[in-house]
């Protein structure tokens, strides 16, 4: 059996979505293991003088627990 948690962050890109995406994805492996899926919730992008100067995401990331239960079992 597998147990898993789930996080929300934000990341940002002068590119695109799908820029932001992916850095938002790259950082949070560097600081969680067993990242197992994303789900975006939300795309905004920021606009100045007419013209979009950032993309944003909001996304949950969900990431597989260390350890088994059945690792746990001393019987």
């Amino acid at each position: 059996m597998s147990v898993a948690k789930v996080i929300e962050i934000s990341a940002r890109s002068a590119t695109s979505f799908e820029d932001a995406i992916d850095q938002g994805i790259q950082r949070a492996c560097k600081s969680v293991d067993n990242v197992r899926g994303a789900w975006i919730k939300e795309q905004k992008v920021t606009i100045e003088s007419g013209r979009i100067t950032a993309y944003r995401v909001n996304m949950q990331l969900t990431f597989v627990l260390d350890g088994d239960a059945e690792d746990d079992d001393d019987d």
